[in-house]
This record gives structure tokens, C-alpha cells and sequence, in this order.
């Protein structure tokens, strides 16, 4: 949920809760309000760490669900510069072990990790890491990315990068669930030899970001949450039906895991007022997003203060907003 780029808002992305989700239990009912989450700001390379982790305490502290940073490896331009704005000055898997460990309810999470720039076995390992590091608390989110140069730098082919992605999270899911060897999926093999820890309580939860059908193919596969970007709340809505009529169509596994559908919206600045931004909050409600992810500009340029604003304004408490 948090580079500020136009490009990366058009990518992959997402969104989610207080406490960890249980994979196959629905939500408690239509009485629960819209979860309300903190795009950290990890655009500057100034930034202290420190003031990071102190951000991320008061949006624990306001009542807000979960804090978010983006990714990106190697960017063809400075962090924070237009006009693309790339996020991810701090490595996300790492900065949020850090963060585990100075928070302790709020969901700590990545918007979005580019899946298919990671070796899919240490993904598997930092996430479970990650896990029982925070208590449960991680989700990780995904996109396939969409910056070229940074795959050519990888040496990685961009035109496989959706299938890399799907590949990474079958196996990922796969060894959070305490599965072993024989496997072989093309790219990665093992034995029956192969031992994994540390095996999390309850698998890592996913995070799909992307408003393609593949995006959304791929939420409905493993569950967990899609995060839309980019997209009007008539267009997110007209996406998020896209899940009913899988399962109305049949496509959709017999007791597969439900899909809570969020999106990520930015307040960077002065030249919108608090009472738009909640009026924009209660239109994403109303077109049925469960969980939105909040960038409030530059760390410097009134973050917090703004955090505090939306968080008073909306009465949000326990992850949801109460006006």
C-alpha cells in the first residue's frame, strides 16, 4: 500500500486487519465496519529508522489495523523523485522485523513485495520468520511489479514474471503448511530430504495487489486479500464482483478461502481538506472495500499529523472505523 508513484499505483498492491486472519472463517457479519490501515513512507533515504518505528507505534496507538511499506529493488531513479516517487527506501522484509519488535497488536505487512524478484524458498523462510517473529501478525503482499528495468537488472524475464509469481506462492504455501519433498515446480526442486523451519502456527496470509483478471485469479486461488489500485470506487466495485461470479460460476475450489477486498488511497498535502478525505473513506465503505490503506505524504511534510487527523475524524478504533 505504499509507493506513491502513478505507475506503481496501476501495479500490483493491498490492504488488511488487527489480528491475523483465519484463512477459512468468514467474517463476523455486516455489522463490522471497514478496516482502516497506515501506508508507512519509506521514500527517503533521510529518514531515520527511529521515526519510522515511531510511526508505525502511534498507528498502533490511534487504533488503526495494519502499517504497510512498498518495495522496490533497484529503481531507474532516485527514491521519492518524480516523476515516478519510488518507495522502498528500507528493505520491507527487514524493516518490519524491526518493526515487529517495537509494536505489538497493530498487522505489519508489505504494499506491495515484487514476488517474482525474490528466490522463492528464502521468501518462504523470511515470511515464516517474519511470522513468528511479529506473533502472527505478518501478511504478505504481492504484485508481479511492472517496472522493466528492474527485472532487466535482476536478470530476470519480464514477460514471466505472473508465473514466477504464481510458482513463489504455491510454494511458499506449501511449506507454511508443514509440506515437504518430493516437489518440483520447474524452477525449484527438492527430495523428500528437505527440511523446513520454522513452520508458523497458521500460513502466512497473502496479500494479491493487481486490478487484471490474472490479479484476481490469483486472489481467488490462495485467498486472503486483493488490494485494487488505482481504480474509482464504481470501478473497484465492478472488480470486486468479479469474485461472485467465479463462485457463481463454479470456478471457484469448494471451500476455498474467502477474499476480503481493499484498496489504498493517498492524503500527501494541503490541497485537500480532512472532511474530503473522510467523505472519500466512507465512499470506499460504501462500494464495499473491507480494508483501505492510507498514504499520508512525506514524513516530513505533516504525516503524523494527518494520520492523527483521519484516525480522530473517523473514530476508527480496534482496526475500523466507528463514523
Amino acid at each position: 500500500m505504499g509507493d506513491a508513484a502513478t505507475h506503481q499505483q496501476q501495479e500490483n498492491q493491498s490492504t488488511p486487519r488487527q489480528s491475523p486472519p483465519n484463512q477459512s472463517a468468514p467474517h463476523a457479519g455486516p455489522q463490522d465496519r471497514m478496516r482502516l490501515h497506515v501506508v508507512l513512507p519509506s521514500e527517503s533515504a533521510a529518514m531515520a529508522v527511529r521515526e519510522l518505528a515511531g510511526l508505525a507505534r502511534q498507528a498502533e496507538e490511534l487504533g488503526y489495523a495494519g502499517v504497510w511499506l512498498p518495495d522496490h529493488l533497484l529503481p531507474p531513479g532516485p527514491y521519492g523523485a518524480p516523476p515516478q516517487s519510488y518507495g522502498g527506501v528500507y528493505e520491507p522484509l527487514a524493516a518490519l522485523a524491526y518493526l515487529a519488535a517495537v509494536t505489538e497488536r497493530i498487522t505489519l505487512g508489505t504494499s506491495v513485495l515484487i514476488a517474482p524478484l525474490r528466490e522463492p524458498l528464502l521468501l518462504a523462510r523470511q515470511s515464516a520468520t517474519l511470522a513468528r517473529l511479529s506473533g502472527g501478525r505478518f501478511v504478505l503482499g504481492v504484485g508481479v511489479g511492472w517496472q522493466r528495468y528492474e527485472f532487466a537488472a535482476a536478470g530476470v524475464g519480464f514477460g514471466t514474471r505472473g508465473a514466477r509469481t504464481d510458482r513463489a506462492l504455491r510454494l511458499v504455501r506449501r511449506l507454511h503448511t508443514g509440506a515437504g519433498g518430493p516437489y518440483d515446480d520447474g524452477l525449484v526442486s527438492f527430495d523428500e530430504r528437505a527440511v523446513f523451519e520454522p513452520v508458523p502456527e497458521e500460513p502466512v496470509p497473502f496479500l494479491i495487489g493487481g486490478n487484471s483478471d490474472a490479479a484476481l485469479r490469483r486472489a481467488a486461488e490462495f485467498g486472503g486479500y486483493w488490494q485494487g489500485v488505482g481504480l474509482t470506487p464504481g470501478e473497484f466495485a465492478e472488480r470486486r464482483r468479479w469474485f461472485a461470479g467465479e463462485s457463481t460460476a463454479g470456478r471457484s475450489a469448494a471451500g476455498a478461502p474467502r477474499v476480503a477486498a481493499g484498496t489504498r488511497i493517498a492524503w500527501d498535502g494541503p490541497d485537500r481538506t480532512l472532511a474530503e478525505v473522510t467523505a472519500e473513506v466512507a465512499d470506499w465503505e460504501a462500494a464495499g472495500a473491507e480494508d483501505l490503506g492510507v498514504w499520508f505524504g512525506a514524513v516530513d511534510g505533516g504525516f503524523a499529523d494527518r494520520m492523527r487527523a483521519l484516525a480522530e475524524a473517523t473514530g476508527v478504533a480496534d482496526g475500523r472505523i466507528g463514523q
